[in-house]
Order: structure tokens, then C-alpha cells, then sequence
């Protein structure tokens, strides 16, 4: 399997140090400029590529590590080549493009795999397998938070320009709105409130999100780029019928868990733990490898990426309007 990778910002960057602990080859990388691609392609020994089309050639891969407002054009270029895609997240910057790729995919018969790398941390990965398992029942309250310093700022930071990135709600927020999804099931209603940052370059500073389940389950999502740098912090609730579930990234334990049982808190959930564990970005890269090459189903399908941007886009607009906003069901789309 021969692999290209398109973008050699620090998301480039990761994944290119992911794919070496697979079977596959790194082939090549693409850039916005050559100069800029150089740097990574010599530090894993593969071509530079003046354009995504002329890459297209020598791979069967395309992993996709661009801003977001490019992702549309290139997974319509990679599907039109008949070449699996490996897109970061947000799939798209609206649910018309998103659908769009997807049927594009399906068309070429070529797999869509979109990089929510949330649901590869061993705490949330751990936290969603209890919940499923079944043992502290049905989750009915959900507490997610994100809370971050704003990206880089230069000339050209697409992070804080909306219309190429959705701002903070589309960027970052949409993380815990697919975990919320993944592990409370699809979402009826959207509610958000924001903060608005006094620079008019950088876009919503600090959200807050209320997503109303179709299980019952209510989430409360916070997201931040309003803290100093080199804050990054994240946590955690998952209230359950049975018991609570509780992880945050600032704690030494990696979950807690407090059960129904005279009102006690059962203890830490142990997680495998080494020197060595491999970053989420590698355990998500490998599961990706896996699914295509043993045309295995994809752990994060493109149904899965268009439903988080569906949710962020809801987001945007109640925030801007002051309403909540009603999700229709989106087809059932899946390359």
C-alpha cells in the first residue's frame, strides 16, 4: 500500500510519523509550496509532489491534512482516481460537500475514512467501551470539555478565518460533538451560546453547546481558545442510569468511576500504561491501514464525519441566532 500525504503543517506532520508503524509505504507528500513539503519528505525518504494530481499516479492512499476549506476539492480528486481517502477532520465546511464526497467515494468504490482521533485516546476509547458494555446502564448526562489557546497566529492563519474554517466551534467543538454522538447515539437538537473574541480576526473564543439526544441523553459541550498558551486541557463526565464516569487530562488517575452502591466511589479504571504506549494519532492511522487493507469496515465512517459537522453547524447557527436548532436525519450515506 502506497501512501501520499497531502498538507506538511504539524497535522502532516503526525500522520507521517504515524504510517512507519504500518505495512505501508510512504510515497510522497504534497505542499502548498515545494520548500515547504521538503522537510518532511526527506525525513522519511519520499518524493515531493508539485500538485495533488501528480501524485495521484504513484499511490493508492490519499491521507488528506489540509485546511478544512480544501478538503472538498481534493477528496472529489482523489474518488475521481479511484485512490481510498484518508480526510482530518471536519470532513467538510458544510453538510452539501460532505454528501457530496461520500457519494463521490461510493461512486469509485473507494473508502472514506475521516480522522476523529478523540475516539482513539485510551480514556475516551475506555469510557465508551464501559458504556456500551452495559454495566452502569444507558448514559443520560454527558460533560465534555475542550479548552485550548488559540492556534498559531500569522499572515496566513486559516484557523481564525471562518469562512475557511468554521472558527472554534467547527475546529475544535467538534471533537466532543462526535464523541458525544458516538457514545449517546444521534442528536435532535442543537443549543449554543458563544463568546466573541475582541480581535475581529480570531472568531469565537468560548462556546458552550447543549445537544439533545435522540435516546433522551443530554450533552453539555464547553470549547475555549481563550486560554494562554500552552494551556490544553480536556474532561470529561458520563452520567449513566448505574453510575458516573468521570476523566480529566489535568488528573493523575485516567477515569474515575462513582457507582450507585451506598453512594461509594468504586475507584480508578486502570488503562495499560508504558513509557511506550503509541499516540492516538498512530493507534488511529493503524486501524485505518487495517480497514483498508483487509477491507475491513472503517472505525470512523464518513456518515460519522458528516453527522459531527451537521452538529457544529447546528452549533454555529443557534449561537448566532439565539434558538435551538432542529437536525433533520441525513441519509444513510457510507462509501
Amino acid at each position: 500500500m502506497r501512501v501520499g500525504i497531502v498538507g506538511a503543517g504539524a497535522m502532516g506532520m503526525t500522520h507521517a510519523a504515524a504510517w512507519p508503524c504500518t505495512l505501508a509505504t510512504l510515497a510522497g507528500v504534497v505542499a502548498k509550496t515545494p520548500d515547504l513539503a521538503r522537510p518532511l519528505a526527506d525525513g522519511y525518504g519520499c518524493r515531493v509532489y508539485p500538485s495533488l494530481g501528480a501524485l495521484l499516479p504513484d499511490v493508492d492512499v490519499v491521507d488528506i491534512c489540509t485546511p478544512t476549506h480544501l478538503h472538498h476539492q481534493m477528496v472529489l480528486q482523489a474518488a475521481a482516481a479511484s485512490k481510498h481517502v484518508i480526510c482530518e477532520k471536519p470532513l467538510a465546511r458544510t453538510v452539501a460537500q460532505g454528501q457530496e464526497m461520500i457519494a463521490a467515494c461510493r461512486h469509485a468504490g473507494v473508502k472514506l475514512l475521516v480522522g476523529h482521533v478523540v475516539r482513539f485516546f485510551p480514556e475516551y476509547a475506555l469510557a465508551k467501551q464501559t458504556v456500551a458494555g452495559g454495566s452502569i446502564g444507558k448514559p443520560a448526562v454527558l460533560r465534555l470539555s475542550r479548552v485550548v489557546f488559540q492556534p498559531r497566529k500569522a499572515d496566513d492563519n486559516w484557523f481564525v478565518d471562518f469562512e475557511k474554517s468554521g472558527g472554534m466551534v467547527m475546529d475544535l467543538m467538534i471533537h466532543d460533538f462526535d464523541y458525544a454522538r458516538w457514545v449517546a447515539g444521534d442528536v435532535a437538537t442543537v443549543y449554543a451560546r458563544n463568546i466573541l473574541s475582541g480581535n475581529p480576526d480570531a472568531g469565537v473564543d468560548h462556546g458552550l453547546a447543549i445537544l439533545m439526544h435522540r435516546s433522551g441523553a443530554i450533552s453539555h459541550v464547553e470549547g475555549s481558545w481563550a486560554y494562554p498558551p500552552p494551556t490544553f486541557r480536556t474532561a470529561f463526565e458520563i452520567a449513566c442510569e448505574r453510575g458516573l464516569l468521570a476523566h480529566d487530562s489535568a488528573a493523575t488517575a485516567p477515569i474515575t468511576v462513582y457507582a450507585h452502591k451506598q453512594g461509594e466511589r468504586a475507584g480508578d479504571v486502570p488503562l495499560p500504561a508504558s513509557p511506550l504506549a503509541e499516540s492516538p494519532y498512530t493507534t488511529e492511522i493503524k486501524a485505518f491501514y487495517h480497514a483498508i487493507a483487509e477491507d475491513a469496515p472503517v472505525p470512523v465512517s464518513a456518515a460519522d464525519g458528516l453527522a459531527a459537522v451537521q452538529i457544529a453547524l447546528a452549533a454555529i447557527e443557534s449561537a448566532q441566532r439565539g434558538v435551538p436548532i432542529a437536525l433533520a436525519p441525513l441519509p444513510e450515506v457510507q462509501p
